[in-house]
């Protein structure tokens, strides 16, 4: 039995996310489940020039991995990462500089209602944008402390209306559009990255550049300190140790009254102190010269 030939529309979307894999170093499985038309083609055009996105059937993007597997080893490590609505997104850069601009295209975006709430979601009192009308009973029916005062719609007290976790009803979703509080975030939920046969999940990539750069450098002067302290000799401890040393040998020399060409000065400095102080303490033996020195 002849076997079947696979329709045009599915060769070339295998065609295209085989190209997107092989022109690009760093390939990405993501779950675009949830993201509806408008936030894609958002997410589309904000990311343009960096990176390539193509959504397609996990069956097609499984085979396309695949037969890319040969040129890029430890891809097919990808495959069992996928989950739900999947996308490629392949790019020329590092993967954490890839998680974060993902990370930036995020949105927040409103509640239908049904959804799980990522944070709590809460009302803070105060004057709302609202004139007096059916929107007090509105926000009241939703739970919320509303009332009218001097002419204006006010809420009473801060209010946790739905809790990080719980569902949102869909009796308050329209509410929180019209008090402008958008609780959801819409974008791309990175799973994981294949650089140069290694794979990168999302958890480890989402790290705070900032804070890694003070880790770093908290690490170096750490580092730094132990290698003075242990006298480890390195082309960046060799100068501060030959540092430390010599201040270490001019107390010791002023403590013994060592006399040295480099040393000459300050012990005789100090010997000449310590004659003041003492001479201070018996004026009645002091010479002329003396008296005057001491006032």
């Amino acid at each position: 039995m002849k076997r079947e030939q696979a329709p045009k529309w599915k060769a070339d979307a295998l065609t295209t996310v085989e190209q997107a894999i092989s022109q690009h170093p760093v390939v990405a499985i993501v779950n675009v489940g949830g993201i509806t038309g408008p936030p894609m083609q958002t997410m589309r055009k904000n990311l343009r020039g960096d990176v390539t996105i193509q959504v397609a059937k996990k069956n097609l993007i499984e085979l396309a991995i695949k037969s890319q597997a040969k040129a890029k080893p430890g891809l097919e490590q990808l495959i069992p990462l996928m989950n739900g609505q999947s996308a490629v997104i392949a790019a020329k850069m590092n993967p954490f500089k890839l998680y974060r601009i993902l990370e930036l295209a995020k949105t927040k975006a409103a509640a239908k209602g049904g959804e799980v709430a990522p944070e709590d979601i809460d009302v803070k009192a105060g004057e709302t944008q609202f004139k007096p009308g059916p929107i007090v009973g509105e926000l009241q029916k939703a739970g919320i402390p509303a009332a009218i005062a001097e002419g204006k719609v006010i809420i009473k007290s801060d209010k946790t209306l739905v809790k990080a976790g719980d569902r949102i009803p869909a009796a308050l979703a329209p509410v929180l559009t019209k008090l402008e509080i958008f609780p959801l975030t819409v974008g791309v939920d990175l799973k994981a990255v294949y650089e140069d046969g290694t794979i990168y999940t999302g958890s480890v990539l989402a790290i705070d550049p900032v804070q890694y750069q003070n880790n770093v450098r908290l690490a170096a002067a750490g580092s730094l300190a132990v290698a003075l302290e242990i006298g480890y000799a390195t082309p960046y401890t060799i100068k501060p140790m030959i540092a430390k040393a010599v201040r270490g040998a001019m107390a010791v020399a002023l403590e013994t009254g060592t006399i040295t060409k480099d040393t000459a000065g300050p012990v005789l400095g100090k010997a000449y102190a310590q004659m003041l102080a003492v001479a201070s303490k018996v004026p009645d033996a002091l010479d002329e010269d003396l008296k005057k020195t001491l006032g």
